[in-house]
């Protein structure tokens, strides 16, 4: 059975940075297509990043739009784990992030039904 367990979540102030992290178990990580989504209560889960699995060009990586430029997905598959570094960080990225592993490769930006495992969130709260 496949788990993820996201850290690094915590309080920051509007302009600093985080580092997420996703522990993934099992021995198949790096066939596995990577993504981070994010949810606000009340609004639907969204899209934030995704990396593609090491066999369709593990370089191929997806960003929605509101953080192309300032977030960054990466995966260490020694380690089985797929970090997301946040930078310039605004009060509008406050929202519970999820970790999701879908098994196969991404053949365009996913959305949320095409991710097969999930870890349980971690809430990133950015200050103004």
């Amino acid at each position: 059975q496949v788990q993820l367990v996201e850290s690094g979540g915590g309080l920051v102030q509007a302009g600093g940075s985080l580092r997420l992290s996703c522990l993934v178990s099992g021995r198949t990580f790096s066939s596995y297509a990577m993504g981070w989504f994010r949810q606000v209560p009340g609004k639907e889960r969204e899209f934030v990043a995704a990396i593609n699995t090491i066999s369709w060009n593990g370089d191929n990586k997806y960003y929605a739009d509101s953080v192309k430029g300032r977030f960054t997905i990466s995966r260490d598959n020694a380690k089985n784990t797929v970090y997301l570094q946040m930078n310039s960080l605004k009060p509008e990225d406050t929202a519970v992030y999820y970790c999701a592993a879908a098994t196969g490769p991404l053949y365009n930006m996913p959305n949320e039904y095409v991710m097969d495992h999930w870890g349980k969130g971690t809430l990133v709260n950015v200050s103004s």
